[in-house]
Parts: structure tokens; sequence; C-alpha cells
């Protein structure tokens, strides 16, 4: 994968670098301490940046054209970028990547995400499975307006009669 950031001092947070590469948050900080990789001044959140170059050839999934831009954007907090990640990462069926991202989005509130990670408990994709939370989140969904999330809490509510 080759991965062209806008500069080569392009940041993401140690977080994400361990999530995306799916190796360990300890892993990244023993590079970091064998000088393997560049930590970079942290954010306006306190948190640890490395070098997005350095992370690249360890990135779990092809990125390709938009996918850095979208990457950086989720790490910077951005609940659609999230949202949409999330489901790049579940399209290679990275499941466990992909509820990460989704969680993140549906907490601040997206209605996609929401409904994502209620199909995600349902299935047990990247999550036990688990009905109750399944519902939950697509409950919340539907009360936001999500059109799919309201067909399914319909769906369910006419079963019961």
């Amino acid at each position: 994968m080759t991965v062209t950031p806008r500069s080569t001092t392009t940041a993401i947070s140690l977080d994400t670098a361990a999530i995306i590469s799916e190796r360990s948050k300890r892993t990244w900080q023993r590079r970091l301490a064998e000088g393997e990789v560049i930590r970079l001044a942290d954010d306006a959140r306190g948190r640890s940046m490395v070098c997005l170059t350095d992370v690249a050839a360890l990135i779990c999934i092809p990125l390709q054209g938009d996918d850095v831009d979208l990457l950086l954007e989720a790490d910077a907090g951005s609940a659609a970028a999230q949202r949409d990640l999330g489901q790049l990462f579940a399209s290679h069926e990275k499941y466990e990547i992909a509820v990460h991202w989704l969680r993140q989005a549906a907490e601040q509130g997206d209605a996609d995400a929401m409904q994502c990670l209620g199909a995600a408990h349902a299935a047990g994709e990247g999550v036990a499975q688990d009905n109750d939370l399944a519902l939950m989140w697509v409950a919340r969904s539907a009360a936001q307006g999500h059109v799919i999330a309201r067909a399914q809490t319909r769906g369910l509510l006419s079963c019961g009669s």
C-alpha cells in the first residue's frame, strides 16, 4: 500500500496507529522508544502523535485516494469520517476496527453509525452478538429519523402483535 500524505509530517494519534495497524499501543510505544517511529508534538487534546508515513506500511487495509484524508478527519474527531471509515474497514471484514470507528461516530449522535453499530451487534461482527445492544442502537437511530432503522423497529413491533 502506498500512502502519500500531504506532507512528511502528517500526524495521526498513537491510538489510531494502534487500531488501524492491529498492533498494540505498547508495541507503538516501544517503537517510539527505540526511535523506529517519529514522535511529533502532542495535539491540542494532549494525544501522542506519530508520523503517518511511519505507520503507513502497517495499516491492515489498503488506503487509496481520499481514504488518507478520511483517516485524518476521523482521527481528528469528525463523526461523518468516523462512520465512513468504520464502513470502509467493515467492507474489508475488519469488523473490530469497524466497530471502534462506528462507536465513536454513534456516540457523537451519527444516526447512520448507530444503525450500523446495531447491525454489528445483531450479527456479532466485531463484537459479541447482543440483541439488546442491537435494539438499543437501532432504536436510537430510528428516533433520529433514520429510515432503515425506523423500518427495522416497526418490523420488530409488528412481530409482537
